[in-house]
């Protein structure tokens, strides 16, 4: 049974991806007419968005599971290198970044109603003498880090794969591989190799029944001296085949939006599980899940480690670990989620004894946006506001339980000697959407002027009749009393 308690130590991970990298430009607008010179869309671009794509994509699935990564790869000296060296900087991923003077590998699709409508490919592959600098360049990377994840476009920039796997091997790293050559051979030493389905008959795998699929993949496994492969298998799932078993790993699936990027999406989290010692198919579990998660978004798009916990949560877990973020990456985790466009909501309050009152207007809160920020008085307040015999539970155990819930993303503690009001803690954040209970006026409510003034929302929830935590604790005490 895998434990969720493991993604409480995804920070500690430490992993080097080499590769093809690549900048991933989006042009974004809307269609209504066919082009009167051919029968073609004509689209009218309103939006340019660039991403990290390729290895780079990989190294920032990574960095969003809080993983520490770093990334080798070939650049062009040009606009499209300068803008994946500022991205890679604003994602705080570690470039170890050679310079061409060939262009930097681009994809430029142009997507209209949420549909790609055509791509294209600006790439000049890169030879030996782009290369060489390579071999040097992961010797001396490599004490940084824990395991190696070989990204391969087949654009050239691991022509000489065998040798730097060699190379990690000798230091006696893990090395996980997502190939794109038809000779395995090529991957000769790897610990695990990622092949989608086409890859893996490309490569001379049989894919007639579930029989031939794993004694041909142990036969390419063991003519290639590679341990273990993740086969990708599209609506399939996955599975994970060694000399001895095969395991195989229902899809995850409910929608299924652009699958662009979703290898690059599991083969990050295999690389975070396996640098923290999952078993192979402990960590084909989560990928399996993050890949679920992924096609539902568009574009080449990442995992954050709230949407992943949740996912194991549910469909994995019947006892386990509840996954808190570390305090210490929350707001970073609330900046990548803004960054993506999601809308953030903050509440605060005390909720010193979880009631059916609070999980309504928790819920309730959280349908205004699409993550939920809960600040959370501090002990030391909520004795200064409520008398020295609260709080009934510490700190500790209300965060545990607010983050439990479906409607609570985050939980971050407020009320410091001489300050018990939530203000700081909402200049800092700048929520999108402050909310407060009913029982408030708008004049009363703590950050509701300063939200305004930003440009945001203030909504007031009406609570539930009947239920507070003053009267139940009062029904407590008449309990006990008789």
């Amino acid at each position: 049974m895998m434990d969720i308690a493991v993604f409480n130590q995804f920070d500690q991970a430490k992993i080097l991806v080499v590769g093809d990298i690549m900048l991933d430009r989006y042009l974004v607008g809307d269609s209504q007419r066919i082009s009167p010179e051919a029968p073609v869309p004509v689209v009218k671009i309103n939006n340019q968005n660039d991403k990290l794509g390729g290895a780079a994509n990989v190294a920032r699935n990574i960095r969003y599971l809080d993983a520490s990564v770093g990334l080798l790869g070939i650049i062009g000296d040009d606009e499209n290198g300068e803008r994946i060296k500022t991205q890679l900087h604003e994602e705080n991923i570690n470039a170890h970044l050679i310079k061409s003077n060939k262009p930097t590998i681009t994809k430029l699709r142009v997507i209209s109603r949420k549909q790609q409508v055509v791509r294209l490919d600006f790439e000049t592959p890169f030879d030996q003498g782009d290369t060489q600098a390579l071999p040097d360049a992961l010797e001396t990377l490599l004490p940084q880090y824990d395991l190696v994840v070989f990204s391969d476009y087949n654009k050239g920039t691991l022509n000489n794969i065998e040798s730097l796997i060699e190379q990690a091997k000798k230091a006696g790293k893990t090395v996980l591989v997502d190939p794109k050559q038809a000779n395995l051979a090529a991957y000769s030493g790897a610990d695990l190799i990622t092949p989608n389905l086409s890859e893996f008959v490309l490569a001379g795998g049989l894919v007639e029944s579930e029989e031939d699929i794993a004694s041909s993949a142990r036969q390419l496994l063991k003519s290639a001296n590679i341990a273990s492969m993740l086969l990708t298998r599209s609506e399939q799932g996955m599975s994970v085949i060694n000399q001895t078993e095969k395991t195989d790993f229902p899809a995850k699936v409910r929608e299924v939006s652009d699958v662009t990027g979703a290898g690059d999406t599991v083969i990050a989290t295999m690389a975070v599980m396996k640098a923290l010692g999952q078993s192979d198919s402990s960590a084909a579990e989560v990928a399996n899940l993050a890949a679920g998660i992924v096609v539902a978004k568009l574009g080449a798009e990442v995992v954050s480690p709230e949407e992943l916990a949740a996912a194991v949560n549910e469909q994995l877990l019947t006892h386990g670990t509840h996954y808190q973020c570390p305090a210490e990456q929350v707001f970073r985790h609330i900046s990548l989620a803004r960054k993506a466009g999601e809308k953030i909501v903050f509440t605060n309050g005390c909720f010193d004894i979880l009631h059916a009152g609070h999980i309504s207007y928790l819920e309730k809160a959280k349908s205004l946006g699409h993550r939920l920020v809960v600040g959370l008085n501090s002990d030391d307040s909520i004795s200064r506001l409520k008398g020295p015999s609260r709080p009934i539970n510490e700190f500790a155990h209300r965060a545990t339980l607010l983050t439990a819930l479906k409607s609570v993303d985050w939980v971050i503690p407020f009320g410091g000697e001489g300050n018990d009001t939530p203000l700081d803690l909402i200049n800092t954040l700048q929520p999108d959407v402050l909310v407060k209970g009913g029982d408030y006026t708008l004049e009363t409510i703590v950050g509701a002027k300063e939200t305004l003034a930003r440009g945001g929302e203030v909504k007031m929830i009406e609570f539930v009749n009947g239920c507070s935590t003053t009267k139940t604790i009062e029904k407590i005490q008449k309990i006990a009393i008789s």
